[in-house]
């Protein structure tokens, strides 16, 4: 297959200029049905603001249920160390005991996923990770946000941001045409940033030597698992196998039969709450960046084609997997990282791995530096200090040099080291949930978001049970 490359020269061309449908006004509008946004959502319609959010695709869950990113990462720190146990359980065994250190509206929606059957509760035996269907996660957002009266629109994709003298415009194309929605204030939660950049906000974007981010990996679900068969082969073969990945040797093997063309060494997969089902997350597309329609067309083609070697590796080399198929891949490849918005603060790798603490602190993490190499093989893997978290302050949502935008989720304001443990969905719902606040006190109150008191906007989340200092 062949894609479409960008022009050598670049020429632009004028269009004609357009009307668009004025679709209402709303104090919060949130932008991104992702985690954060339904944290942004839950968020700001608690603290007492009309809210509408606006989502990209047919459904919500963002890269959850897009991308099938799954489990949900833990959000626990690490209180005892873990104990080596079954490493054939298909989830993380290296995580100890902990306490969570994200509340609020997580737990809203993990109690209900749990209790409708579409969640696994985090415990020591998940590897304080959540297993969860994504289909049935659709659903439980859909009732999230109807349970707190948030409107929503769906299939409609945010291309830009006006500023009006009392207000921000957003605008969104869809099928019935472009139309724009005012609001007193907009959570961007695309997680690329692209409301805040679409208004003139700074960003960054990759590591600083070079500008490369994290790959992308397309996730997909094989069903037809034998369980049991490869829990035999693991048990016969532990140097093989470290709970959600390995198989250093059957990768080897095809590779060098030219089976496998993969920029990793390792099959790395997961348990879901399904029996005889699997979510794969192995494969790696390097040098492409997520806010490039010519690199994400190529990371499709790659992606694509990198899944289905897999596919056949596990089907024809390793046990419990003969009867296998691949039943789903993500609507999308995932994207792990792409812009950073500049914030009044930038979060860095030293406060994460530091546990760096904040006055202003409105959201907080314990998971791991997690880097996947940007330009080939391998993974940096740096863990907090025992029983730590780190906190992640208000300034890191509050754009500089914006005044009714804030951002949230993996887009807020830190280095290339911090974003690689803030970027995950417990954390970035934590940001949505802070930022969703903040914005609705901004509407309520007539303020702008950065006149907003910390202590207001801190209060309100602990009264919403969000986990802070």
């Amino acid at each position: 297959m062949s894609h479409l490359m960008p022009p050598r020269v670049p020429t632009t061309v004028e269009l004609p200029p357009r009307q668009a449908l004025h679709a209402g006004s709303t104090q919060v509008l949130v932008v991104g049905g992702g985690p954060a946004g339904l944290g942004a959502a839950v968020g700001a319609a608690n603290a007492g603001a009309e809210v509408v959010l606006v989502e990209r695709y047919g459904f919500l869950g963002g890269n959850a249920t897009a991308a099938l990113v799954m489990p949900l990462m833990s959000f626990h720190n690490e209180v005892k160390q873990a104990v080596p146990g079954d490493t054939t359980r298909l989830l993380p065994p290296d995580h100890g005991e902990g306490e969570p250190v994200v509340g609020g509206v997580l737990w809203v929606l993990l109690e209900q996923l749990v209790r409708t059957g579409a969640a696994i509760r985090p415990s020591l035996e998940t590897g304080y990770t959540v297993p969860f269907d994504p289909e049935l996660f659709k659903l439980a957002a859909y009732e999230l946000l109807e349970s707190h009266e948030v409107r929503m629109l769906l299939h409609a994709f945010a291309s830009g941001v006006v500023s009006l003298p009392d207000r921000a415009r957003a605008v969104f194309e869809t099928k019935s045409g472009p139309l724009v929605l005012d609001a007193d204030v907009i959570v961007d939660c695309t997680g690329d940033g692209d409301i805040a950049a679409a208004a003139g906000a700074g960003y960054e974007i990759g590591r600083p030597e070079d500008g490369w981010t994290q790959p992308m990996t397309l996730m997909f679900r094989m069903v037809r698992f034998d369980h049991e068969e490869f829990a035999a082969y693991t048990r016969a073969r532990p140097d093989q196998w470290k709970g959600v990945h390995g198989l250093w040797d059957l990768v080897r093997a095809a590779t060098d039969a030219g089976e496998l063309d993969l920029p990793r060494e390792d099959v790395l997969f997961f348990a879901t709450p399904n029996a005889g089902e699997v979510a794969v997350n192995s494969t790696r597309v390097t040098e492409v960046l997520g806010t490039s329609v010519w690199d994400l067309t190529r990371a499709e083609l790659a992606a694509h084609r990198q899944m289905a070697q897999i596919a056949r590796f596990l089907r024809g080399r390793v046990p419990g997997f003969a009867d296998s198929y691949v039943a789903q891949s993500g609507v999308q490849v995932g994207v792990r990282e792409t812009r950073r918005i500049t914030g009044e603060y930038l979060l860095t790798g030293e406060d994460v791995l530091s546990a760096r603490k904040f006055d202003d602190a409105v959201a907080r993490g314990a998971y791991p530096v997690d880097i996947h190499n940007p330009s080939g093989r391998g993974t940096r893997l740096e863990r907090l200090p025992r029983g730590e978290s780190y906190d992640i302050p208000l300034r890191c949502l509050l754009p500089r040099n914006l005044e009714r935008v804030l951002v949230a989720g993996r887009c807020i304001s830190g280095d290339h080291v911090a974003h690689s443990s803030y970027r995950v969905m417990p954390i970035s719902m934590a940001t949505g949930q802070a930022a969703g606040v903040c914005a609705a006190l901004a509407a309520t109150r007539g303020r702008r978001p950065r006149d907003v008191p910390v202590s207001a906007v801190q209060r309100e989340l602990r009264a919403q049970g969000a986990s802070l200092p």
